[in-house]
């Protein structure tokens, strides 16, 4: 498991290597959809990142077991997550790794995500959560790609202090 991202890539400008029968253009603007959504949960910028799921997206996500089907149950879950003042400062996160394939107009993102965590109270440092990713993308509207379906698997937990 890969657990760190490389030091010489940030969240904006990852590139996204073409795999087989994909374009680069088609996996850069794909993984730029992953990037954007993250990039709007940092600054919990709530319409940015359905502007990325298509509206009747199913997540399996890290926080919650039951698949969501669509926006009203990612609200839902959304709205029951604790407040930002509640357990580990996220420090921030970053994707990393990106496996592209695109199949006409739908696409396959397979990536890492580590979200860092700020020091407790105590300066002790938290080890972050490191979360392998599968998203699936679909162009609609002439050229805009969605996210359809996204699932989370978190490989190590995080927020605990560092042994």
């Amino acid at each position: 498991m890969q657990t760190t991202p490389p030091t010489d890539r940030s969240l904006a400008d990852t590139a996204a290597p073409a795999r087989p029968g994909s374009s680069e253009s088609e996996a850069r603007a794909t993984w730029s959809v992953i990037n954007s959504m993250y990039a709007a949960y940092t600054v919990k910028d709530r319409a940015a990142i359905d502007a990325c799921l298509d509206p009747d997206a199913t997540i399996w996500d890290s926080a919650t077991a039951p698949l969501l089907c669509g926006k009203t149950d990612l609200d839902r879950v959304r709205d029951e997550r604790p407040a930002a003042s509640e357990g580990p400062q996220e420090a921030g996160l970053e994707a990393y790794d990106p496996v592209i394939d695109v199949f006409g107009d739908l696409a396959l993102v397979r990536y890492w995500l580590r979200v860092d965590f700020a020091p407790d109270d105590s300066g002790v440092p938290l080890r972050p959560e490191i979360v392998r990713n599968t998203a699936v993308l679909r162009r609609c509207e002439g050229q805009v790609w969605r996210i359809v379906h996204l699932h989370e698997d978190v490989q190590q937990a995080g927020g605990d202090r560092v042994q």
